[in-house]
């Protein structure tokens, strides 16, 4: 079930979109249980940007992917494979001219 970073972050915003236009109706009632399951999915989709915005702000600082992968508790080959397709698309330039792909849930 591997799944891209964009991947990741494309549905993280598809969640938060959901989220903020749902409006409940009546036998929208759920188990709690269900409830910290999706706020859990949240969180992780949450950090994940994070992450990735901290990874592309470093490599374009200058830090290396050994650094990187050191802080992220990896090795600079896995931290690279896992972000560095983000970070060579120029993520972070198209990030911060829409306000969309920058948005944390």
């Amino acid at each position: 079930m591997p799944r891209s970073i964009q991947d990741i972050l494309d549905h993280a915003d598809e969640l938060a979109e959901r989220l903020e236009e749902y409006e409940p109706g009546e036998g929208d009632e759920r188990p709690v249980e269900e409830y910290l399951l999706e706020r859990a999915a949240l969180t992780r989709a949450r950090s994940e940007r994070q992450v990735v915005d901290a990874v592309v702000a470093a490599r374009a600082a200058g830090i290396s992917w050994s650094k990187i992968g050191e802080t992220l508790g990896t090795s600079a080959q896995a931290a690279q494979q896992r972000y560095g397709e983000v970070v060579e698309q120029g993520w972070y330039q198209t990030a911060c001219t829409n306000p969309k792909n920058t948005r944390y849930i």
